[in-house]
């Protein structure tokens, strides 16, 4: 019975929610910030310029700037509706495809030459769970604008059926996708940014390890030299199917950043259909993974509802973290993080850091 209200709760808290879609507003709010979020998909394409929940064996690449509105809380998406409100809605503003991977990798650097020394760098972010294409680019953009990121933003989208009950289909793809996301990295890396972070949210991260883990068999070390940082948001993943995509992996990128909750009830209800009660987003014991070069960030304090996306949807949060020089270096550049840094109780254990943030903690920390 408790499995079966789990999933009620999830259920009727997604149904509550209005689903995202492309609108496409040439004249955004004056006031508004644009954002041009590079992307590429495995979906299937529609008669617009917004892609299904269906599975596409072909990649399909594209740019597409989006308008943040100017009256809104950081970490809050309102989805446009067919007349939009362009004060409090993300919107689309314009949207290109490109007809071949040569032709995207030489718009991204055009892009990239077009910015300042430092600043060259890019942040491909992959959308998690039950999640459409709109849904995961306004989040891209979100994020690119909240925690103030000078990189370059990418996106994929994989091709989740954005249904809450649909858990075993997006796992399924996820293993779909792998081939699709390891060309688009070759794609961007042909463009030669400074820096390659990838930010991951959810059971984006396990497609994200798998593909890092694909990448490392076929080319051992590369990983390590093509890829700068990895963040993931909310893994759901099992912790022993992490260590083992480590191990194939060996050598990981200079800086593996893991945000977890012990309040996240996606991930419960994820543990419970799995039948295994450790996932890597909801880890509470660092022993766990006390042998692995990675930081935790513990945010449980801050969240609230579902708690799966706390890191883009806390204001608190968001204020804390955009506040610490070395994690915004971190978020933009893949830079190296000093834990001593975050306002929280530092654990060190072996090779991995946990540091368990708290609102107390934070709050005394700012200036």
């Amino acid at each position: 019975m408790r499995r079966v209200f789990l999933v009620l709760i999830v259920v009727a808290l997604a149904a509550c929610a209005p689903r995202g879609g492309i609108v496409v507003v040439p004249a955004a709010a004056p006031e508004a910030d644009l954002h041009t979020v590079f992307m590429a998909t495995t979906r299937t394409p529609t008669e617009s310029v917004d892609f299904s929940n269906e599975r596409n064996p072909d990649l399909t690449f594209g740019a597409y700037t989006v308008a943040i509105p100017p009256d809104r809380q950081p970490g809050t998406v309102r989805y446009p509706r067919a007349n939009p409100d362009l004060r409090e809605e993300f919107v689309t503003v314009s949207a290109d495809l490109y007809d071949a991977p040569r032709a995207f990798t030489a718009a991204l650097s055009r892009e990239l030459r077009q910015r300042p020394p430092g600043k060259r760098g890019v942040v491909v972010f992959v959308h998690g769970f039950n999640t459409n294409f709109a849904e995961g680019l306004y989040r891209t953009a979100q994020l690119t604008h909240d925690f103030g990121i000078e990189s370059v933003p990418l996106h994929y989208s994989w091709p989740s059926s954005a249904n809450p009950l649909g858990y075993a289909h997006d796992r399924d793809s996820t293993l779909f996708a792998r081939s699709g996301f390891a060309s688009y990295l070759d794609s961007v890396i042909a463009a030669g940014p400074e820096e390659v972070l990838i930010v991951a949210h959810s059971m984006g991260s396990l497609l994200t390890m798998e593909t890092l883990r694909t990448m490392s068999l076929e080319r051992p070390g590369r990983v390590a030299r093509d890829i700068d940082g990895l963040v993931l948001f909310s893994p759901d993943i099992d912790i022993q199917v992490f260590r083992s995509q480590v191990r194939d992996i060996a050598r990981m990128p200079r800086d593996v950043i893991v945000f977890t909750s012990k309040r996240d009830r996606a991930l419960q209800l994820s543990a419970r259909l799995s039948g295994d009660q450790r996932r890597l987003g909801n880890v509470g014991d660092i022993d766990d993974v006390a042998d692995l070069d990675i930081t935790i960030l513990d945010v449980t304090e801050f969240s609230r509802g579902l708690g799966h996306f706390t890191p883009g949807t806390s204001p608190e949060l968001i204020r804390v973290l955009s506040n610490i020089p070395s994690l915004e270096r971190a978020l933009n550049e893949g830079a190296q993080v000093n834990p001593g840094l975050l306002p929280g109780t530092v654990l060190t254990v072996q090779n991995a850091t946990a540091v368990i943030l708290s609102p107390l903690t934070a709050l005394s920390a700012q200036p």
